[in-house]
């Protein structure tokens, strides 16, 4: 498994956590990679964007709702509105992936923790949300995979 891809799962399992229990990011960051270690780089990229969506929760949950106005995100599965969020940071708030990668791996994370749905529902939103308002990151974002 690539290091960012296995970065991402840490990063959605520990949001999960967070959001589902309140527990406090850096605990729950410490916990997985404890039970399940990265290298430097993947460990530093997790924390980047666990960091990113925490800091930018507001802005991240204000773009997931006005691309996916049928589902308020108190009725949003947890893991859904975490792969969303993870992903409008990659591409449209820390700009560190461009954004063809950070959906396609935001469908493959549906596809690996969500429903049956959870791939074509994160897809349209991400879809929709790059359609109406995504300047694209640096194609260089690619080199530090």
């Amino acid at each position: 498994m690539k290091v960012r891809h296995h970065a991402r799962i840490i990063a959605l399992q520990v949001l999960y956590e967070v959001d589902s229990s309140g527990h406090p990011p850096d605990v729950a960051l410490s916990n997985r990679l404890n039970d399940d270690p990265l290298p430097p780089q993947g460990a530093a990229f997790a924390q980047k964007l666990i960091s990113g969506v925490v800091e930018h929760q507001a802005r991240l949950d204000a773009m997931i709702q006005r691309y996916a106005p049928e589902w308020p995100l108190d009725q949003m599965a947890l893991i859904d509105r975490n792969i969303l969020r993870i992903a409008i940071y990659e591409f449209q708030v820390g700009r560190c992936t461009p954004v063809k990668v950070a959906i396609n791996e935001a469908v493959e994370l549906s596809k690996m923790f969500g429903s049956e749905s959870s791939p074509r529902f994160v897809n349209g939103v991400l879809g929709t949300l790059v359609e109406h308002e995504t300047t694209p990151a640096p194609q260089t974002a690619l080199t530090t995979r």
